[in-house]
């Protein structure tokens, strides 16, 4: 078992900052989901920030929808969307009661359960090395390596199924900055942040 399983869980008021503040923490910490008796984590190597007051990309730009409310919690519960018709999303929401902000967690470096990530992925084993970095190197394959879907929508992210483990902050240096990917509305806005280097990084 990684040693980084051994860290406590993230407290509420780590997630009730500013969303900007809250995705370059995230970097480097540990997403766990617990399922039956197994464990499924992945290190957190690339995220982006959406806020919806001044930011068209978010999906509370056009405010609270039936999609979109667990958004408008406090911050410490989880955002799942379907996109695409294709594949869902995870999403970390952030800030205080009404803020409308989120972060999407767009890839993750496997660290427990992988043979587990590998068969929801695959269906079978690896067949070589570039299938391993592309296991969970993007938001849609990190939830169906991690079988992560529709049912985990708003669970709270200071409980026992889906949380955040605090391993220690990544150094300033080796966090890279730049425009968010995939999307059509703000799209010059520099709100991804991910870990220099990190093979799992979706995008370069």
């Amino acid at each position: 078992m990684d040693p980084f399983l051994n860290f406590k869980k993230l407290p509420r008021k780590f997630y009730t900052r500013e969303v900007k503040t809250v995705a370059r923490d995230l970097l480097g910490k540990i997403l766990v989901k617990k399922e039956d008796n197994s464990i499924l984590a992945g290190r957190i190597v690339e995220v982006e920030a959406y806020d919806g007051k001044t930011d068209r990309a978010a999906h509370t730009f056009i405010g609270k929808t039936k999609r979109n409310e667990i958004m408008f919690n406090e911050g410490g519960y989880f955002y799942v969307y379907f996109t695409y018709g294709a594949h869902f999303c995870c999403n970390v929401v952030t800030g205080k009661k009404d803020h409308g902000t989120a972060v999407l967690i767009r890839a993750v470096e496997p660290v427990e359960g992988v043979k587990k990530m590998i068969q929801n992925r695959f269906g079978r084993n690896l067949l070589n090395e570039k299938e391993r970095f592309n296991l969970t190197s993007g938001p849609g394959k990190v939830c169906q390596a991690m079988g992560i879907n529709r049912s985990h929508y708003g669970s709270d992210l200071t409980k026992d199924k889906i949380f955040i483990l605090n391993a220690p902050k990544i150094n300033k240096d080796m966090i890279m900055v730049t425009k968010r990917v995939g999307i059509k509305k703000s799209i010059d806005l520099p709100w991804r942040f991910y870990i220099k280097e990190n093979p799992y990084v979706s995008r370069k």
